[in-house]
């Protein structure tokens, strides 16, 4: 079963892979920076 996440929540730990190739585990890798995470549906 999945949790919804509220403003404030921390980010739990995930892994995801950028559009250049690289992993990133968050929060690990972005410590004291900020960002935003784009979920798009569907097929490119």
């Amino acid at each position: 079963m999945t949790r919804q996440l509220n403003p404030g929540d921390p980010f739990p730990n995930y892994t995801v892979s950028t559009t250049d190739g690289r992993t990133l585990n968050i929060p690990n890798d972005l410590k004291g920076e900020y960002a935003v995470i784009i979920f798009y549906r569907g097929i490119w």
